[in-house]
């Protein structure tokens, strides 16, 4: 019997949030509304939605002794999630910079702070709860080292899922583990780099897999997402919703997609739940505060 449905190892950070009329460019000044601050950080908002979901979930990450690590400590709490796994010091908190315009899309700057001091060491110091966890679920906002350290401290049972965010390419150990692999467009495309030779999501996804991930989740924003695995490649609907904010709308996805394949959902299914979720998220403003409750998603 798992004490967890989610293990999320990841990153933690504090989200300084400003509205704009539109991005600046190179050189550029722009006026904006007023500065908001909010517990963000993919792993964070992960375990954060997955517990809004119902899901038992634990956070393994690290913060700064400071003002923002408490905040983001308070919101884990607060969203119900254990934070047993949650290290303190060794750098400041991480923070996020993102600037969102009138149409809801952002832009994001990461200063990883303590996530850069998250390492392999204390990966192997947190087995037991490897070993209480039913779904793993990490991104690349923590050292590359790291992750691959969840996968080789995987139960034999536990089952790996995988956001390359921000992407980079990806070593054949991290990828074999990958089930599944959640890419958006620009994800796809930084992963399969030079064999990238198609503007198809249906193409991406039967080339991601054949890189080794044992299936792939292609996300598709409004357009819902795409599923593939050796059964092969099915579209997955979304649901029609007035976009308010996107931030943290890829990390609801993931998380409500892994709490529901732990759960025993098939893959189209469990993308399904979690494209629901997702469009639940974006007509909020905000990351965490956004995340609907599992009764939120039923009455959409």
């Amino acid at each position: 019997m798992y004490d967890y449905d989610l293990l999320v190892v990841g990153s933690a950070n504090a989200d300084l949030v400003i509205a704009v009329e539109r991005r600046p460019g190179a050189g550029e000044t722009v006026l904006g509304g007023d500065l908001a601050v909010h517990p963000g950080g993919k792993g964070a908002n992960q375990a954060v939605a997955a517990a809004r979901l119902g899901a038992r979930t634990v956070l393994l990450a690290r913060v700064g002794d400071d003002a923002h690590g408490r905040l983001l400590l308070e919101s884990q709490r607060a969203a119900g999630v254990d934070t047993v796994g949650v290290l303190v010091g060794g750098a400041p908190t991480g923070v996020a910079l993102i600037t969102v315009d009138p149409s809801g899309d952002n832009s994001i700057v990461v200063s990883p702070g303590a996530n850069g001091k998250l390492t392999p060491g204390d990966v192997r110091a947190a087995a037991s709860l490897f070993q209480a966890s039913k779904v793993v679920s990490t991104q690349l906002e923590i050292p590359l080292e790291t992750v691959v350290e969840v996968v080789r401290n995987l139960s034999s049972e536990s089952r790996f899922v995988l956001n390359p965010s921000p992407p980079r390419p990806l070593p054949s150990e991290l990828l074999a583990a990958c089930d599944p692999l959640i890419v958006n467009e620009h994800e796809a495309k930084v992963v399969l780099g030079e064999s990238c030779v198609s503007d198809r999501p249906e193409d991406w996804a039967r080339l991601l897999l054949a890189k080794g991930p044992r299936s792939v989740v292609v996300t598709l924003g409004a357009e819902g997402a795409l599923v593939a695995s050796a059964d092969g490649v099915e579209r997955v609907p979304s649901v029609k919703v007035d976009a308010v904010d996107t931030t943290g709308a890829g990390d609801a996805f993931t998380a409500a997609l892994a709490f529901r394949l732990g759960a025993g959902a098939s893959l189209a299914e469990a993308a399904g739940y979690a494209a629901r979720v997702g469009a639940a998220a974006v007509t909020k403003e905000g990351a965490q505060v956004s995340f609907p409750t599992a009764e939120e998603v039923e009455a959409l």
